[in-house]
């Protein structure tokens, strides 16, 4: 039975918010409160002025921008006019950054000062055709604009919301294991999916109230804190930065916020913290909710001794499904479960020939419903390949119990996750093969409690290579062409690397001498 959405697209979740609830505020910045019919009008201005600047239905047009208010209107005023935004991550070096202007055909670029010394480096390198900052007030001309100018047009009655279920929603960018980073291409349909489906299981209203301090751009937070809230007309605490932490805690109290997500990262060092007693007894949570990566049992023990009335539900998802796939149910949790699948979802666990497994048996997760995306930008072959018969093969292994609780055990694809974030050890060891001295290399995660997962280096040098070499050398040689995030905590050189008959490295081998402390305290 196909399921009855009641928004064609995120326009016409806003303008209901704004005939509902026109005077209540939809989102707080600092000092800032911006409500209904204030950001209705807003996205309309902002669409008109990227209208009167040439953008139609289909174009791209990218965010590189911190949390902000502005993040949030430049989503939905591109969306309005059924142009596609692409968010792209903040923490992105020059030449990362440049593929994905390129690689997505963005026409504008939605930015802040904090990013132009970057910006410069690459601009005339890519199809860019205009920059719209956040809060540049110098240099300004008609390239060059001012992001408060765009919210003064007001002859905006004459466009209609553009886009419909199946158009594209947003384009967002993955690493990829093939070394590139890929676009996952999520529809309206997608997205209005994962956010009934999580009505059916969570109960949540306008009267609930969401915050925000995880990335925008992350496939996580915007999904389940942006525009689930704004489906919801629940107001949105905007965070800017995750740091100082204690702001986080002080804006979840003065602004009685009532679900709170975050990735393990989070939990662990929420668990951990020296909490106030006025923040014990005067917040207003209802619900914790993490996502990102697999929560360590420690951390949910010691969350449920501080905080026993407000559950910590955890939930699996990856881009590709809108994100969420499965959660834990508010009447029955199991520990180390990543819950049962969504309602309209359905989740097999499949061995390499694609024959379904038994529950307790290990195999790889594929997920088929309404949030399986349309495909990956561009890149035909790797949607076939990820995409067969509805089928999406997630690369993750796991398994179902008696009851349906699906439960994650590795990652098939080397996959490492640190902080919540995605690290693909192939596009970091295809820039450490282009190292004079290295003969062959491999990236692996190390586990580490506060991160998830660390990045480490093994090198195999090459004969010629000098025999006192300092392995900092490879980190410096990553500096400038990797986020930092991705660089590995720790370059560790060998003789020769583990390899099977045909040659290839065994990286479960380093992966468990690592563990195992064989080589050492990073």
């Amino acid at each position: 039975m196909e399921t009855i959405y009641p928004f064609k697209n995120f326009y016409e979740v806003i303008q209901k918010n704004a005939e509902k609830f026109p005077k209540r505020t939809i989102l707080f910045e600092d000092k800032i409160k911006v409500n209904n019919i204030q950001l209705k009008d807003y996205v309309d201005s902002f669409a008109r002025y990227l209208e009167i600047l040439g953008i139609k239905k289909d174009d791209k047009v990218a965010i590189l921008l911190r949390n902000s208010k502005e993040f949030i209107i430049s989503f939905l005023g591109i969306g309005k006019l059924g142009a596609v935004p692409v968010p792209v991550n903040t923490f992105l070096k020059p030449n990362e950054l440049q593929f994905i202007l390129n690689h997505s055909d963005a026409k504008i670029l939605i930015t802040e000062t904090e990013f132009e010394d970057k910006i410069k480096q690459i601009l005339d390198k890519t199809q860019i055709q205009k920059v719209i900052w956040k809060d540049k007030t110098e240099d300004l001309d008609k390239d060059n604009i001012a992001f408060e100018e765009c919210l003064t047009i007001k002859d905006y009655e004459h466009i209609l919301p553009q886009a419909d279920l199946d158009d594209i929603a947003v384009i967002l960018y993955t690493s990829g294991t093939t070394g590139q980073p890929k676009g996952v291409m999520l529809s309206y349909r997608n997205i209005f999916s994962n956010i009934v489906n999580i009505e059916k299981v969570v109960p949540l209203s306008h009267k609930d109230r969401f915050i925000v301090y995880l990335p925008m751009f992350h496939t996580f937070t915007l999904t389940a804190t942006v525009l689930m809230p704004l489906y919801f007309a629940s107001p949105i605490v905007i965070i800017r930065s995750i740091l100082p932490f204690s702001n986080i805690l002080k804006q979840t109290l003065l602004k009685r916020v009532t679900v709170f997500m975050g990735v393990p990262e989070v939990f662990n060092a929420l668990s951990k913290a020296n909490l106030p007693w006025y923040f014990m007894w005067f917040n207003s949570l209802k619900a914790f909710v993490s996502g990102g990566a697999p929560l360590p049992e420690a951390t949910l023990k010691r969350m449920k001794e501080k905080f026993p009335k407000v559950p910590l539900l955890e939930g699996y998802g990856l881009s590709e499904a809108s994100p969420v796939v499965s959660v834990n149910r508010l009447e029955k949790q199991k520990p180390l479960s990543v819950g049962p699948p969504l309602p309209d979802y359905q989740v097999k666990i499949v061995n390499d020939e694609f024959i379904e497994l038994k529950a307790g048996e290990i195999g790889e997760i594929i997920v088929k419903g309404d949030n399986v995306m349309k495909g990956y930008y561009k890149n035909p072959q790797a949607t076939e390949e990820t995409v067969i018969n509805g089928w999406l093969l997630t690369g993750d292994l796991g398994y179902l119990d008696e009851e349906g609780y699906l439960y994650i055990v590795d990652r098939k694809k080397d996959l490492i996750i640190s902080k919540g974030i995605n690290i693909y050890p192939r596009e970091i060891e295809e820039l450490l093969n282009q190292h004079e001295y290295v003969d062959m290399c491999a990236v692996v995660g190390k586990k580490d409690e506060i991160h998830g997962e660390i990045p480490v280096a093994f090198i195999q040098l090459k004969e010629d290579a000098p025999k006192d070499i300092n392995p900092n050398i490879f980190k410096n040689f990553l500096k400038d062409k990797l986020a930092n995030y991705k660089i590995p905590k720790k370059f560790i050189i060998l003789d020769e690397l583990p390899k099977n008959a045909t040659g290839k490295v065994l990286k479960r081998v380093l992966r468990e001498k690592l563990n195992n402390g064989e080589y050492g305290e990073l």
